[in-house]
């Protein structure tokens, strides 16, 4: 009788193991699931930032588009004429300048005109001709300019300046064009110069170069 109720009742025991083994194996899956879910939420939250911050910066840097600077670097002589008189003055010069460029592309600019002045009154241009700044880089190059005191005949100042051996004189131009950015976006800057800078008579140099 003992033995008919231990058959009887092992199967049912087994059953049981049977069941609590499945559900066990069951609730680790569905852990594991939630588990490898919340691991790719992270990496995916993870990515969506990155891919953020990348843009972010490459907004603020390479697409960002700035003013080009134009400057005056230096100059050398070829005449030097000033009477004993120190009445006025005729100078051919070779000027050379600078178009600083620091974008992330080229900035393309039209002809334009450089002008120098004694005070208000012109002494001398010249005339800048097309070309391109490549990108983060600064284009050199020269001008010829043959700057005289035609105008200024009869000036006390300009004698003063002539005798003190220094010539105070200032340039301006303005330069016209676009920069490139990715051979696609193209952004109009207009670039101002304002210089100012002195030719010292007794060394036959320009000096004391200013530019805002």
């Amino acid at each position: 009788m003992a033995d008919k109720e231990q058959q009887a009742y092992h199967p049912a025991a087994a059953n049981g193991y049977n069941r609590s083994d499945e559900e066990a194996t069951a609730t680790q899956a569905k852990e594991l699931r939630r588990q490898k879910y919340k691991k790719w939420l992270i990496y995916g939250i993870a990515f969506v930032i990155f891919q953020s911050a990348v843009i972010a910066l490459f907004s603020m840097t390479v697409m960002k588009v700035r003013n080009p600077k134009f400057r005056v670097r230096s100059a050398t002589f070829d005449t030097f004429d000033i009477p004993t008189t120190n009445t006025s003055f005729n100078l051919k010069t070779n000027i050379a300048l600078g178009i600083k460029n620091t974008n992330f592309g080229p900035y393309k600019y039209d002809n334009n005109t450089i002008y120098f002045y004694y005070g208000e009154v012109e002494v001398g241009s010249a005339v800048i001709p097309k070309s391109k700044a490549q990108f983060r880089r600064t284009k050199k190059f020269t001008v010829a300019v043959d700057l005289a005191s035609t105008d200024l005949v009869g000036k006390t100042q300009l004698a003063h300046d002539l005798s003190s051996g220094i010539v105070p004189l200032s340039s301006r131009s303005k330069l016209t064009g676009k920069v490139e950015l990715m051979l696609i976006f193209k952004k109009k800057k207009v670039v101002d110069m304002n210089c100012t800078m002195e030719v010292n008579t007794a060394t036959q140099s320009l000096q004391n170069i200013s530019c805002k």
